[in-house]
């Protein structure tokens, strides 16, 4: 939580307790008999005044010195003597307002109004003390009620913003990892050119150049716009094409707008076609590759098929790290708010992999 979020916090807290100790103060003063003077309630009103001041000290005291001071340190029994003490104490300070306001303001209270004998003979003053005794315990519970409130809700925003700096601290882990492992496989394909196709090593060296502009500088933010990965991707596929054959059948089908700035998890997607640039192609030369991808109001999906050509039992190349990548970025930036559809089909000739992001916000998740 930033600084400013914690001051508007304080400032709506204060807010409120102003309020509710408005009420209190005041409320009494329409609950008069209607035909009682102004000069009459006021004198009501002061004498009653005590033991709310009562309730207000209660509260303050309980709130920002006992129970941060002794109930949250393990001082229970010391915290419950001085709620006592403190209680005796407001009890007579109560007693001696009402009985002062009484010698000093005139005492017409309505005959409604007068206290009764008790019925067993105890006098009525025993009854205003249990009262006060009850409803000053009733105040010291409530702060601490609003005072462990307050402290869970901080051990809950201390939890999330450490969760928060894990998930940042993890995904700057995998974009470091990323980039070496999408270098080295481009790399990788560069060297084979080289061997039998200079001039294509050439023009994939020029791509290559544009791609890294793009995982250098664009994948050191969480988000980017969905139109410069598009971009990227397209590029990619291009950069993928020149060291195939043309018995290699490669398709894309992408309807995203030129300008669809919708944000975007920095190459979420690259993973995905790699694997099926390294899968989809047989040891002779042959294959397909089907790339389609669309965004509409509630979704952005990308679905990749491919020939299914698995790896022989020599073939060490590839450590499938990319696909893990994909799987925790996913976990960590579009959680519940994803699917990821893959497996074989057509006899297990074919693989699919189709994740599907739902609509997300994506300034909760960098709040």
């Amino acid at each position: 939580m930033s600084d400013n979020e914690r001051k508007s916090m304080k400032r709506r807290e204060l807010l409120i307790h102003i309020m509710c100790w408005s009420i209190v103060l005041f409320l009494p003063l329409a609950f008069f008999r209607p035909n009682e003077s102004w000069e009459l309630r006021m004198s009501h009103w002061l004498r009653s005044l005590g033991g709310t001041l009562g309730y207000m000290i209660i509260f303050y005291v309980n709130y920002l010195w006992l129970a941060p001071k002794f109930l949250f340190t393990r001082k229970r029994g010391l915290y419950i003597m001085l709620n006592v003490l403190l209680i005796a104490a407001i009890i007579g300070l109560s007693l001696g307002w009402w009985d002062a306001f009484g010698h000093i303001l005139p005492d017409e209270m309505p005959r409604m109004e007068r206290r009764p004998p008790h019925r067993h003979g105890g006098p009525p003053l025993w009854n205003m003390m249990f009262q006060s005794a009850l409803m000053t315990a009733l105040v010291a519970a409530l702060a601490m009620a609003v005072c462990m409130g307050q402290r869970w809700q901080h051990i809950e925003e201390t939890r999330r913003e450490a969760e928060k700096a894990k998930s940042e601290a993890e995904l700057t882990n995998l974009r470091n990892q990323l980039n070496p492992h999408f270098l080295l496989n481009t790399l990788n394909n560069i060297y084979a050119l080289i061997a039998f196709a200079p001039e294509k090593a050439q023009t994939a060296v020029e791509e290559l150049s544009k791609l890294l502009r793009h995982v250098l500088y664009e994948n050191q933010q969480n988000y980017v716009p969905l139109y410069k990965e598009v971009a990227f991707m397209k590029n990619y596929i291009a950069l993928m094409k020149i060291r195939v054959t043309s018995n290699v059948k490669v398709e894309t089908h992408i309807t995203v707008a030129d300008d669809d700035s919708t944000p975007i998890a920095p190459l979420i997607f690259i993973s995905l076609i790699e694997n099926a640039f390294k899968h989809g192609i047989s040891p002779s030369g042959k294959g397909y590759i089907l790339v389609s991808m669309s965004h509409d109001d509630d979704a952005i999906v990308c679905e990749i098929r491919n020939s299914n050509w698995p790896k022989r039992a020599n073939d060490k190349s590839g450590s499938g790290i990319g696909l893990m990548q994909v799987q925790k970025r996913l976990d960590l930036m579009y959680p519940g708010c994803y699917s990821w559809e893959k497996g074989t089909a057509n006899d297990d000739k074919e693989y699919y992999s189709k994740i599907t992001i739902y609509r997300y916000d994506t300034q909760v998740r960098n709040s």
